[in-house]
C-alpha cells in the first residue's frame, strides 16, 4: 500500500466533518450567540483577559492543544501496524477529541472562563469539583513530563537543533512586542518577520552555530530538561500577549505550513508504506510500548485523536482571549481536525520508514539486538541526516527521519536531507514547547486556587509572589518525572492520565448540556465518554500490573515505580468518582 489513499480519503472525511458536524454542534446543540459578550470584555485586564483576532487566537489554541502527542503518539502507536492507528485517529478526532473542545470551551467561555474543575463544580457538585481539580493537576504534571521527554530526547546533543528552539524565543518577545506596542494591530507584518527570521534560524543555524559557538549547546539530557524548565517558568509568568500568544502563534503557522507541505509532498511522493497494516506486536511483546492492540493502541495515540489536556486549553487561557462567541466552532473543533491530520500525517511518515529501521531508533541498542532484525538503511540515513539516530527513543528523531526522506525526495531537494531532518526536529520542538508555555500557565491558575484555599491572595492570578511560587512549584514537579523516567514509563502513564482526564471532561460536557435543557442531544459526548472510559481504564489496570509494580521491582526504581503506580490510581479513582456523581447528577435532572 502507499500513502496517497489514505491521505485522500483524511482530507475529504476531515473536510465533510467540519461543514456538517460542527455545524450541528454549533447550532442545535450549543447554539452560539454572536451578540453574547466573552470573558475577554467582561473582565478585561490586559494581561490575562484580552481580546485576540480570532486567526491570532486560533494559532495560539491550535499551538497549545498540538503538543508532542499528535507527533509522538502516532510514531510510537506504528508498533501495532499502520491500520489500527489510522483509523482510531480519523474516527476519534470527529466524534470525540472536536466535540470535547467545542462543549468545553463554549461551556467556559459562558462562565467567565472559568476552569474545568471550577465547570464540573458548578454543574456536578462540589464533590465533583474537588476531584476534578486533583485529576487536573496530576494530569497536566504527567503530560508536561512526557511531551518535555520527547524534547529532551530529540535535543540532546545536537547544537544545531538547540540554537534554532532558541531563536524563536527572542522572535516571540519582539512579534509580541511589535504587534501590541511598537505597531499596534500589524499582525501580518509580525508575521512575515517570525517566519522569515525561524526560516533563517534552521537555514544558517548549522554555520553559526559550528563557527561561532561551537559545542556550548550541544547539551545533555539534564542541562535540555533545566532549559526547558526555565523557558516553561518565565512563559508562566510573563503576559500572555508578550510571549505566549506570539510565540504560540508563530509556532501554529510554521506548524501549519510545514504541515501543509507534508500534505502536499506525501501526495507527489506517495511513498510505499512499509509498516504492516498490523504488526506481529498485536498481541503484546512489543519493545516500544508494553501491551495488547487493545486496549494500549487508544492510550498511545492520545492527543490524536482526543486529548483531556485540550480541555484544560479550552477551559484555561483560549476563552479569555476569545473575541466572539463564534469563533469557538474554528478555534476549538477546527483546530481539534487538524490536530487529528498532524497525527495521520506523522503516521504515514513513520510508516514509509523500513520496519527495522523503525525499531532500531525507537527501541534502546541491547533491546533491538534482542529483536533479532537487521536495519535496511539505518547506516544511510544516519549520514544523511549528519547526525547518530540509532537508539534514539521517544518517536521524535523517527519522526523527524521520516519526515526528511518526504522532504528530500521532491524535485530539487536531493541532497538537502540534513537540513530537513532538523528543520523537522525544530517544528517538534515547537509543537511540544508551545504546550509546555501554555500547560506550565494552566497549571498555575490551578495550583493558585489550591493555595487560595489557605492563603487567600493566591487565588489572584496577577499577585507576583503567589505567580512565581505555584510556576515554580508546577515546573519543579514535571521536570522531576523527565529526569526520572524513560518512554516506556512516562508515555503509558501521560496516554492513561491524558485520557481518563478527557472522560472527566466529557462527563462534565454531557452534564452542560442535560442541564441547557438539551438532554436529547446528550448523546454527542456520553458514547465517546463510555468508550474512552472502558479502554482507558482497562488500559490503567493493566498497566499497573504489568508495567508500573514490576518496575518497582527493580534495583533503583521502586520510587519511580510506586509513585507511577500511586499516580494512576487517583486518577483512575478521581475518574470513576467524577462518573458516578455526573451519573447521580443526570438521574436529577430527569
Amino acid at each position: 500500500m502507499r500513502a496517497l489513499p489514505f491521505m485522500i480519503g483524511t482530507l475529504c472525511v476531515l473536510a465533510l466533518a467540519y461543514r456538517y458536524y460542527s455545524a450541528f454542534l454549533a447550532s442545535k446543540v450549543v447554539a452560539l450567540d454572536p451578540a453574547r459578550q466573552t470573558p475577554a470584555h467582561t473582565h478585561y485586564d490586559g494581561e490575562n483577559y484580552h481580546p485576540t483576532n480570532k486567526w491570532v487566537l486560533f494559532g495560539h489554541h491550535f499551538a497549545a492543544i498540538t503538543g508532542a502527542g499528535p507527533l509522538i503518539g502516532p510514531v510510537l502507536a506504528a508498533q501495532f501496524g499502520f491500520l489500527p492507528g489510522f483509523l482510531w485517529i480519523l474516527i476519534g478526532v470527529v466524534l470525540a477529541g472536536a466535540v470535547q473542545d467545542f462543549i468545553i470551551l463554549t461551556a467556559s467561555s459562558r462562565r467567565d472562563g472559568k476552569s474545568l474543575a471550577e465547570i464540573a463544580r458548578q454543574e456536578i457538585g462540589p464533590v465533583a469539583g474537588f476531584t476534578a481539580a486533583i485529576a487536573v493537576l496530576f494530569v497536566i504534571i504527567v503530560a508536561l513530563a512526557g511531551l518535555g521527554l520527547a524534547v529532551v530526547n530529540a535535543l540532546h546533543e545536537s547544537s544545531w537543533g538547540v540554537f534554532t528552539i532558541a531563536c524563536s524565543i527572542p522572535l516571540a518577545l519582539f512579534m509580541g512586542l511589535y504587534m501590541y506596542r511598537f505597531r499596534k494591530g500589524k499582525i501580518v507584518e509580525a508575521t512575515v518577520i517570525g517566519v522569515l527570521g525561524l526560516l533563517a534560524a534552521v537555514i544558517f543555524g548549522k554555520h553559526i552555530q559550528t563557527s561561532f559557538i561551537g559545542p556550548a549547546l550541544s547539551l545533555s539530557p539534564t542541562r535540555v530538561t533545566i532549559a526547558i524548565a526555565a523557558y516553561g517558568f518565565i512563559a508562566s509568568i510573563l503576559p500572555v500577549w508578550m510571549l505566549l500568544c506570539p510565540r504560540d502563534y508563530l509556532s501554529s503557522y510554521m506548524k501549519l505550513g510545514t504541515i501543509a507541505f507534508l500534505i502536499i509532498g506525501l501526495i507527489w511522493v506517495n511513498p510505499p508504506l512499509h509498516q504492516p497494516m498490523f504488526s506481529s506486536f498485536v498481541g503484546g511483546g512489543g519493545p516500544i510500548i508494553p501491551g495488547k492492540i487493545f486496549p494500549f493502541v487508544f492510550i498511545t495515540i492520545a492527543c490524536g485523536a482526543i486529548s483531556g489536556f485540550h480541555a484544560l486549553v479550552a477551559s484555561g487561557t483560549t476563552p479569555k482571549m476569545l473575541n466572539n462567541e463564534m469563533d469557538i466552532r474554528p478555534i476549538a473543533y477546527g483546530a481539534m481536525l487538524m490536530e487529528g491530520l498532524v497525527g495521520i500525517t506523522a503516521l504515514i511518515a513513520a510508516s514509509a520508514l523500513y520496519p527495522a529501521d523503525y525499531f532500531a531508533i525507537n527501541v534502546p541498542a541491547a533491546k533491538f539486538a534482542a529483536l533479532g532484525m537487521n536495519p535496511v538503511n539505518l547506516s544511510t540515513l544516519a549520514s544523511q541526516v549528519g547526525e547518530e539516530v540509532a537508539g534514539r527513543t521517544g518517536g521524535a528523531v523517527s519522526l523527524a527521519v521520516g519526515m526528511a526522506q518526504v522532504f528530500s525526495a521532491l524535485p530539487g531537494m536531493k541532497g538537502l536531507m540534513s537540513y530537513w531532518y532538523h528543520f523537522a526536529i525544530m517544528f517538534e520542538a515547537l509543537f511540544i514547547l508551545t504546550t509546555i508555555d501554555t500547560g506550565t500557565r494552566v497549571a498555575r491558575f490551578i495550583a493558585q486556587e489550591f493555595l487560595g484555599k489557605i492563603y487567600k491572595p493566591f487565588e489572584r492570578t496577577d499577585w507576583m509572589p503567589g505567580t512565581i511560587l505555584s510556576s515554580g512549584l508546577v515546573v519543579g514537579t514535571w521536570s522531576y518525572f523527565i529526569l526520572t523516567g524513560s518512554v516506556s514509563t512516562i508515555w503509558p502513564m501521560f496516554g492513561i492520565a491524558n485520557q481518563l482526564l478527557a472522560v472527566i471532561a466529557l462527563c462534565v460536557a454531557t452534564t452542560v448540556i442535560i442541564n441547557m435543557g438539551k438532554r436529547r442531544y446528550a448523546w454527542v459526548t456520553l458514547l465517546p465518554m463510555i468508550f474512552i472510559a472502558t479502554t482507558t481504564l482497562t488500559a490503567g489496570w493493566q498497566s499497573i500490573f504489568q508495567n508500573f509494580l514490576p518496575l518497582a521491582a527493580q534495583p533503583g526504581k521502586a520510587f519511580i515505580g510506586l509513585t507511577n503506580t500511586a499516580l494512576t490510581v487517583v486518577i483512575m479513582i478521581c475518574a470513576v468518582i467524577i462518573i458516578t456523581a455526573s451519573g447521580l447528577r443526570w438521574k436529577r435532572s430527569h
